[in-house]
């Protein structure tokens, strides 16, 4: 039931970044201890692109940076 997870290369983070004219401390963020993202073995900077597929939007990508899980 979780949506598929990949990490970004450099490249594809660039284009992402000038397609929607943002900044890399734009995107929403993700904690590193995620167990989506330590299945696909991300590291903290890291930028994730996150597939789901659903009958009323068909294919949606999301994208997130993985950040360090502040200390309590």
């Amino acid at each position: 039931m979780v949506p598929e997870h990949h990490v970004m290369s450099e490249e594809e983070v660039t284009e992402l970044l000038s397609t929607y004219n943002i900044s890399f401390d734009q995107l929403p963020k993700i904690f590193h201890d995620d167990p989506a993202v330590k299945a696909i073995k991300a590291k903290i900077g890291d930028v994730i692109r996150i597939i789901r597929f659903s009958q009323t939007a068909g294919r949606a990508e999301s994208y997130r940076l993985v950040i360090k899980r502040p200390k309590k």
